[in-house]
This record gives C-alpha cells, sequence and structure tokens, in this order.
C-alpha cells in the first residue's frame, strides 16, 4: 500500500523527523501537535485554555488537509504534564468535536517538547 504525506501551511510545519500526516487507505495518522503557531513557529504563550484551543486548531488544519475534519478522528491522544487540566481538555473538546466523541486517551507525562504543557495525536478516517 502506498502512503500520502499529508502537509499545510494551516498547521505547524514539522520539526523534526516526521510528517504532519501519513495517509494509508482511508486511515490517516496525524502527528502530535503542540501549541505552535502555523504562521510564526512560535508557541502560543497564552494561559493553558488559549494552547488547547491551539492544539485543536493545528489538528483541525491537518484534518482538512487529508480531506476530511475533526469529527472523522477515530483516535484521539491527548499528553498533559499536569493532569489538573483533564477537565478544561473536557470543556474545550465540546468546541471542537459533535456526538459520538472519538475514543480518546489522556496520559500524564513528565515532559513534551519545546516545554509545552499539552500534546495530541491522532488517526482520522475518512
Amino acid at each position: 500500500m502506498a502512503f500520502e504525506i499529508i502537509s499545510t501551511p494551516d498547521a505547524p510545519q514539522a520539526i523534526g523527523t516526521y510528517s504532519q500526516a501519513v495517509k494509508a487507505g482511508n486511515t490517516v495518522y496525524l502527528s502530535g501537535q503542540i501549541p505552535l503557531i502555523p504562521d510564526t513557529m512560535e508557541l502560543n504563550d497564552g494561559d493553558m485554555n488559549s494552547q488547547i484551543h491551539q492544539v485543536f486548531k493545528n489538528l483541525r488544519a491537518v484534518s482538512q488537509a487529508a480531506g476530511g475534519d475533526l469529527n472523522n478522528i477515530a483516535k484521539l491522544n491527548i499528553f498533559l504534564t499536569d493532569l489538573t487540566h483533564f477537565a478544561l481538555v473536557n470543556e474545550i473538546m465540546t468546541k471542537y468535536f459533535q456526538l459520538p466523541y472519538p475514543a480518546r486517551a489522556v496520559v500524564g507525562v513528565a515532559s513534551l517538547p519545546k516545554g509545552v504543557a499539552v500534546e495530541m495525536d491522532a488517526v482520522l478516517v475518512l
């Protein structure tokens, strides 16, 4: 099976040895997104609310570049350096997703790239 690389200027460009997303058949694997602002490649230095919104916007941009949207996400993985933000993630997630919600994992981690507090990756099915 051939892979199709998904890339969009509307999400942060890859800053390592990875693609924004890879499509295999009708499944798209979205790489982790952190709260980088696509236009500047600078971190969103707002509060946690603003950073979580930025991550969802980045995931939405890659999902749309792949031909879908956030509601095509079958599995969402959320990584937090502080699990006290769990309720905030739930609250903000309802602004980006409709029922039925995707399968999801929220994992507490010691650290994330660039010292951010949140990262998310996803599997999208078209």
